[in-house]
């Protein structure tokens, strides 16, 4: 794995690198080939003296990416290091169901029939709530007055300046965010 590892408002030590690259070494044992994965790490420190580390592992059909805050670096760094395995154990989960299911349609297949069955892939990913409303025109302050309400944490609406859909959300740092449709 080669490691690129930044800091922003700290100053990455030979002890604090050696730690990142010991603690996410340990995922090398999930990947074949483990000299052209690419390891990007970030690592903040704020005004409040709260830690923050990003990782980043681009593969070839996805990204490996998760980020924690804890007001120790070692300890985010534990913590991004079992989010970052979590998400390879489930990706790893679905793959093998994935072929599991796919070897099994070819054992059931009639004889004569094609060994290579071509079907859609399933996702994972099931709605199960369809919710139709009317956009009402606001500004940004009433539609995130109106979430606040709602207990939401996002809440969609047509700016009544612009005439567009928006959407504002609350970010984790507690202040809130607007996107603004095109």
């Amino acid at each position: 794995m080669r490691y690129n590892i930044r800091g922003e408002n700290i100053e990455v030590t030979p002890a604090l690198r050696e730690y990142v690259e010991k603690k996410i070494g340990k995922l090398e044992r999930h990947f074949e080939m483990t000299d052209n994965v690419q390891v990007h790490v970030n690592m903040k420190v704020y005004n409040d003296k709260q830690s923050k580390i990003e990782v980043t592992i681009p593969m070839p059909q996805f990204v490996l990416r998760a980020e924690e805050r804890h007001d120790d670096m070692y300890a985010a760094i534990d913590l991004v290091s079992d989010k970052l395995e979590r998400q390879i154990r489930k990706h790893k989960t679905k793959l093998n169901r994935k072929l599991r299911d796919k070897e099994a349609k070819q054992v059931l297949a009639p004889v004569g029939a094609s060994a290579a069955i071509e079907e859609p892939e399933e996702e994972d990913f099931e709605v199960v709530r369809t919710k139709h409303f009317s956009l009402k025109p606001m500004d940004s302050e009433e539609a995130i007055l109106q979430m606040n309400m709602l207990g939401h944490n996002f809440f969609i609406f047509t700016n009544a300046e612009t005439n567009r859909t928006n959407i504002v959300y609350k970010r984790k740092d507690g202040k809130y965010g607007l996107i603004e449709a095109n």
